[in-house]
């Protein structure tokens, strides 16, 4: 291996840690205003929105229904305030089920 290899791979490491290692060194024992925190807790769930959103319509070619019951799942069960893991698990959990019968 070349040393541009190395130089690379220190890079990478700089790049991916500095961003985690700042907020942790000055925002250590200080509490974010609430719409801050409020802002940060809802992320996860925007980003599986616009995860499962572009799938909707290509899940499976020739049937939409099956993207809409898998849809209509994740938010209900969103709503019903689950970790994102579970709503991702209940959501492969209703669409294996509905393509078992339909």
């Amino acid at each position: 291996m070349g040393s541009w290899y190395w130089w690379m791979l220190i890079g990478m490491a700089l790049v991916t840690y500095i961003p985690r290692a700042i907020p942790l060194t000055f925002l250590e024992g200080k509490e974010l205003p609430p719409i801050i925190s409020g802002v940060l807790q809802n992320i996860p769930y925007a980003i599986l929105g616009a995860m499962i959103f572009p799938a909707i319509l290509l899940i499976k070619e020739g049937d939409i229904l099956f993207g809409l019951v898998g849809t209509v799942t994740a938010f209900a069960i969103a709503l019903a305030g689950a970790n994102v893991i579970i709503v991702v698990i209940g959501s492969i959990a209703i669409l294996s089920i509905y393509s078992l019968f339909f």
